[in-house]
């Protein structure tokens, strides 16, 4: 299956609770923080509900 690569670019101040969980449960902690994810549908469900504070590249 594809990899994505996701890259922390907004921060998480003053968010929702929920979606300071998705950052972390992503491995998302600090701002520029990049990791790479399988691109299961449930990590991209995850990617979607916090799309407006992630950047997500194809790897």
């Amino acid at each position: 299956m594809a990899h994505i690569k996701i890259t922390q670019v907004r921060s998480k101040i003053d968010r929702p609770k929920k979606q300071k969980l998705t950052l972390e449960a992503l491995g998302l902690r600090k701002m520029h923080q990049t990791v790479v994810k399988e691109a299961t549908p449930q990590i991209l469900g995850m990617v979607r509900k916090i799309s407006h504070l992630v950047k997500v590249e194809d790897v």
